[in-house]
C-alpha cells in the first residue's frame, strides 16, 4: 500500500490479477481488512470487483455483507460491453 492512490497496488488488485492469471471465474463474496479491521475498497477497487463480480458481488461493510451496487451503484458496464469505435 502507498499513501498516493496513483502508485498504490491494492489488495484487490493483487486478488483479481491471480484470479485472471489462474484462469478466473466470477467472484462471489470478499472481505478486505487493513490493521486486523475490515476496510472498504478505494474507488478503484470497488470498479475492478465489480467487472470481476457484478452488481450481485458481496462486500463486507461495517460488518455487514453488501451487494455491489449499495458501493458503487453507477458502475462503468462490464468491459465486455464496450465496443472498440475503431473496427
Amino acid at each position: 500500500e502507498n499513501a498516493s492512490y496513483g502508485l498504490t497496488l491494492c489488495a484487490e488488485c493483487g486478488m483479481i490479477s491471480e484470479l485472471a492469471r489462474t484462469g478466473g471465474g466470477r467472484l462471489v463474496a470478499v472481505c478486505t481488512l487493513g490493521n486486523d479491521a475490515p476496510v472498504t475498497p478505494c474507488g478503484r477497487c470497488r470498479q475492478l470487483l465489480w467487472e470481476h463480480g457484478g452488481p450481485s458481488l458481496l462486500v463486507e461493510v461495517d460488518g455487514v455483507p453488501r451487494p455491489m451496487t449499495d458501493l458503487i451503484p453507477h458502475a462503468f458496464p462490464e468491459a465486455s460491453n464496450f465496443t472498440n469505435p475503431n473496427g
